[in-house]
């Protein structure tokens, strides 16, 4: 049996994902998944052999997550640092996920024009005898847009936390070209950028349908929001009972416990 702990490089080590025994490489020095990736990955819905693509997927948290928890056909994480998809591709190797799960290194910009269309031609993916449409896209992008905050020289966190590389329209945009007719995209992102997502989204025929506002506590205000839309969907847009993170002791919540299994 492989020794795993021997297959790390340097700064990289193994968590537990707490869930049928799954778990993740993740690099210290890079961005590690936080509670947003978690959330995601429960607000999310996948009906039974529905394709499943992760934008941005970083180290393929979400990617693993929803394999674990659903029974979607297969799941596709695109990410373009390839020391995210190094790590990821091992990861679903230690967790016998290769099956389902794949990750490949590229431009979401690039996905629906050329990206695809060369992994179905070498058939080097699992998606390639099957059409460009995906039937849930997923994504946890950078938050901060890419003239705000930046001080530091371009990193992985930059790239992580800021739209240098990709923007909030690049990814509605080409989620729009590859999802099917009413499929869906899940999305986590901060309250500030509501207005633009739902202004994107439509401009994009994509229809915001159900927006969840999170609380660290219950007397905070939100500092995230999760929000579904459906392609070529009409107008009801539902706004879900809000989710509180922490108890005033600074507890996980009973809904949050759950998300973990607890």
């Amino acid at each position: 049996m492989k020794n795993w702990m021997n297959e790390l490089n340097e700064n990289e080590r193994i968590d537990d994902l707490e869930i049928k025994g799954y778990k993740i490489i993740q690099n210290k020095k890079m961005f590690c998944f936080g509670i947003d990736a978690v959330l995601l990955a429960n607000f999310t819905k996948v009906k039974k052999d529905e394709q499943v693509l992760d934008m941005c997927t970083g180290n393929g948290v979400i990617t693993m997550l929803l394999e674990a928890k659903t029974e979607g056909k297969y799941f596709i994480g695109i990410d373009i640092l390839e020391k995210n998809i190094d790590m990821a591709n091992r990861s679903i190797e230690l967790n016998g996920q290769t099956e389902r799960v794949e990750f490949i290194c590229g431009d979401i910009k690039d996905l629906p024009n050329t990206l695809l269309l060369s992994l179905r031609e070498t058939k080097q993916s699992l998606f390639y005898n099957n059409n460009d449409k995906f039937d849930v896209i997923t994504c946890n992008p950078p938050y901060m847009e890419n003239n705000k905050g930046l001080k530091n020289e371009i990193s992985e966190k930059i790239i992580a936390r800021h739209e240098v590389l990709c923007t909030l329209d690049d990814i509605i945009y080409n989620a729009s070209k590859l999802l099917t007719h009413n499929g869906r995209i899940y999305m986590v992102h901060r309250p500030h950028r509501l207005v633009d997502i739902i202004y994107i989204m439509k401009k994009y025929k994509i229809e915001p349908k159900k927006i969840r506002n999170v609380y660290p506590y219950v007397d905070k205000a939100p500092t995230m929001i999760l929000i579904e839309g459906i392609k070529n969907a009409g107008s009801n847009l539902v706004m879900d009972q809000p989710l509180i993170i922490y108890n005033k002791d600074g507890s996980y919540t009973e809904d949050i416990l759950k998300m973990y299994g607890k």
